[in-house]
Order: structure tokens, then C-alpha cells, then sequence
């Protein structure tokens, strides 16, 4: 699995990294046929002083790119807010490709006869 996390407008302290890999070990936990992770964290400076933190993740899994965006005042609270978003998305994921079609009764009686 590939990670990279990167800023835009933001150094990415170690803190903040520690704690990005923490709220993806989450993720990874449900689903672990992840082939790569981009997740990019920045900061919006829309007026004099107002910020808006934004973060995203493009998680490649196969057959499939999941792409998660959120934004908020905090970045903590902008990645927590992105990993409930990015685990539902994954838990949808592996439900569909899950089989969950099963044979009937009647067509395993007549299968026997």
C-alpha cells in the first residue's frame, strides 16, 4: 500500500501526520485490498480572517478510486469528519462486491433428484 500525505499551503507537522495514519488504520482495518492512498491537507484563506481547512483523500482500491473530500475550521475536526465519510464509503464498497446471491432450496432439491 502506497501512502503519501501531502500539504497545500500547510507544513504537515508529524503530529498531524500520526495522527492522518491513526484515523486510517480504520479504514484499512475493514477493507485491506487498498492499493494506494493520496490524502492532501489545505488551508483556504478566504477573507481577512477567516480559514477554512480542507481535507481530502483519493483511496484506489481495486476496481475503483473513492475520492473524499471535507472541510471545517479545524483540521482535526476536518479529518475526523473525512475518515466517517471515507469508512462508509469503503464498508459500501466491500459490500458490493461481496456475492451475496445464494441458491434456493427448491433448485438444490432438484439438483439432488
Amino acid at each position: 500500500m502506497n501512502l503519501t500525505i501531502s500539504g497545500h499551503h500547510l507544513d504537515v507537522s508529524p503530529a498531524l501526520r500520526e495522527y492522518v495514519l491513526t484515523k486510517l488504520d480504520r479504514v484499512t482495518r475493514h477493507f485491506d485490498q487498498v492499493v494506494d492512498i493520496n490524502v492532501l491537507l489545505s488551508v483556504e484563506k478566504l477573507k481577512e480572517k477567516e480559514r477554512r481547512q480542507k481535507a481530502e483523500v483519493t483511496l484506489h482500491v481495486k476496481g475503483r478510486d473513492i475520492f473524499v473530500e471535507q472541510t471545517h475550521e479545524d483540521m482535526y475536526a476536518a479529518i475526523d469528519q473525512l475518515m466517517d465519510k471515507l469508512d462508509r464509503q469503503v464498508v459500501r464498497h466491500k459490500d458490493r462486491l461481496q456475492d451475496h446471491h445464494h441458491v434456493a432450496p427448491k433448485r438444490l432439491d432438484a439438483g439432488l433428484l
